[in-house]
Order: C-alpha cells, then structure tokens, then sequence
C-alpha cells in the first residue's frame, strides 16, 4: 500500500518506520510504500491480457484460495487508496576475495505498477488505465514474479560457431571412415568386383555431394548420418548383385552370362528394398522438423545414387572390362 509522499519523505528525512521507500521501473520515481506484503508471487495463479468494459486494455490476475482472501481483507478497508506491485529479482554476481571467486546476488526491487482500489474484490481482479504495451508488460512480469524458486546460475556455456564446425568436421570424418571400411572389405571378399564396387561407391558419394550442393545444402549431422547411412544402402545393393553372380557362377552358368543374370536378377530385388526406405524418407521429411527434414533429404538422395550406381555405373564397368575377352573363363567375385 503507497503510505504518502515519497519525494516530501526523502526531502524532510523523514520515512516512517512502517514504510520503505522504492523506485518505479524505468523512470526511477520514488516511490513510498508500507512493508507489509499484502501477496506474493507464490499465491498467484494466472495473468494475462485482456480488455475492460470499456474495450481498453487491461490486465487479468487470478490469485489461490489464501492470496484471495488476504486480498479481500485488505481492499474491503481500503477502497480508493493506491496500491503498488513490487517486482523482485535476485540478480547472481561473482566476486574475488583474496584471489577465490566468491557468488552472491544482489537483490533488485522496482515498482512496477501503481493503481487505486476502485472496489472490494478477492481472488480475481483487473488493473485497467494501461496502454496495450503497459499491460503486456505488466502481465509478462507479474507471470516472471510468480516464480517463487529463485534461479541460481552454476555454469553458463555459449554454443559459437566453433561448435558447429567441429561438429562438422567429425560428421566429415565418420563418412569418411564408414567408405573406407566399406571400401577395404569390398576388396578383400569380392576381389575385383569389391574394387569395381569401391568405383561405384565413390560415384556414389560424388553424386550425393554433387546434387546437395546444386540445392545450395548446407551439410548438418542429421545430413552426416543420412550420407553414412545411403552409403551402406550402396553396400547392400552391390552385396545383391555379386552374390547373385556368385550362384550363377555355382550353378555352372558361364562367366558373361551370369554376369548380365546377376544384375538383371538383383535389379528388381534392389528396387523393392531401396523403395520401402525411400517411402520412410519421405514420411520423415513430410511429417519431421528441420533435422529430420535434412536427413530425410540426404537419405532420399544417397538411395536414389545408390541404385543407380549399383544397377548401372557398376555394370558398365564391369561391360568394359569383360565385354571384349571372348574366352572368358573365370571371374575374381
């Protein structure tokens, strides 16, 4: 409650005891009021804008069962005096003594509303003559002085650009390792269909990167694992097409046609599995945010490289080798 003059207080010296003396927000005005808290933060429940019946703005708090009460108490003897709102903020600062950080706060506590009682009310009640500005931030305010947990800074961390282009650099690095392995296990168990295989891969990767930078992509780690992940779709489908040369190959078919029934074979196979993982791309970029959107892009991408790379790069390498030997007796798969 305003308990008098404060300029006429501080000019005589002259504060009561009861009373203490406060600063308004913003324009420093002081600001007479008595030390007893009529509510605190803790016992309101809602404050939000709305209108009065006038159509100006106003706005609308709701205290608990006990802040009404008290509340009730206090403007049924105090109808058309002043009445003010105190925002509180324990304000964390770091200091050194003899050489050792030592924390505390500083308490900061401003005026920042001043309204009459124009009647006898409780648990519900409007602050009105406010602009639409005055009355967001009021409500913005009293909602941030509900809290009655004071908020205690431990450690403060800020996420530059130094971060994101380490995060970068290991997505780069990952794909990086996941092609070499693929590339070293390609040579060892397929012999020169796993180096023709590792040709196909980087085809690959080239047209991946290739197409995501025609759309001016920028590369984030959801983008990373979708590459690594189209990559070993890639394996999957070039691992169809050698095992199937391999059972034509068991089966006493000659060399260049099990070929040609190798990959004519895997075609159709490596179609249905690449389509039900492109369907699962398009739902993650029709339904997800942005990083699922950016993996689901960098999957559907790398899926569609990879069947081409697997069904036609592969086997024109493959045509060119083999095409010319007309005795063509084994093959290294």
């Amino acid at each position: 409650m305003v308990e008098g003059n404060a300029a006429d207080a501080l000019a005589t010296g002259r504060v009561p005891p009861e009373a203490r003396v406060f600063k308004r927000r913003g324009s420093g005005e002081p600001v007479l009021l008595s030390k007893r808290v009529i509510v605190t933060g803790d016992q309101m429940v809602a404050a939000q804008t709305t209108v009065d019946q006038n159509g100006q703005p106003a706005v609308s708090v709701t205290l608990n069962n006990v802040g009404g009460d008290r509340m009730f108490e206090f403007t049924s003897g105090n109808v058309g005096k002043p009445m003010a709102v105190v925002y509180t903020e324990r304000i964390p600062q770091v200091t050194e003594v003899n050489g050792q950080e030592v924390r505390g706060f500083r308490v900061l506590e401003e005026v920042i509303s001043v309204a009459n009682i124009q009647g006898v009310f409780g648990k519900q009640f409007q602050t009105t003559g406010l602009e639409k500005t005055e009355a967001e931030d009021l409500a913005k305010l009293l909602r941030a002085g509900s809290l009655a947990a004071p908020m205690d800074f431990v450690e403060e961390k800020i996420v530059g650009p130094s971060l994101g282009a380490e995060n970068v650099e290991r997505g780069v690095t990952a794909v990086l390792y996941a092609f070499l392995f693929t590339l070293v296990f390609f040579g060892v168990y397929y012999r020169m269909f796993g180096v023709i295989t590792a040709v196909a891969l980087m085809f690959n990767l080239l047209i991946v990167v290739a197409v995501m930078s025609l759309f001016g992509a920028t590369m984030t780690l959801p983008g990373f694992a979708g590459l690594a992940l189209s990559i070993g779709l890639s394996v999957d489908a070039n691992v169809l097409v050698n095992e199937r040369i391999r059972e034509e190959l068991r089966a006493g078919v000659p060399p260049k046609t099990a070929i040609a029934a190798g990959y004519d074979k895997a075609g159709g196979t490596i179609l249905d599995a690449n389509l039900t993982a492109i369907i699962a791309g398009i739902a993650l970029y029709a339904f997800g945010t942005g990083p699922l959107k950016g993996f689901a892009v960098t999957l559907m991408i790398g899926i569609v490289a990879s069947m081409f790379t697997a069904i036609t790069v592969s086997r024109a390498i493959v045509t060119l080798m083999y095409a010319r030997r007309k005795k063509l007796k084994s093959l290294a798969v």
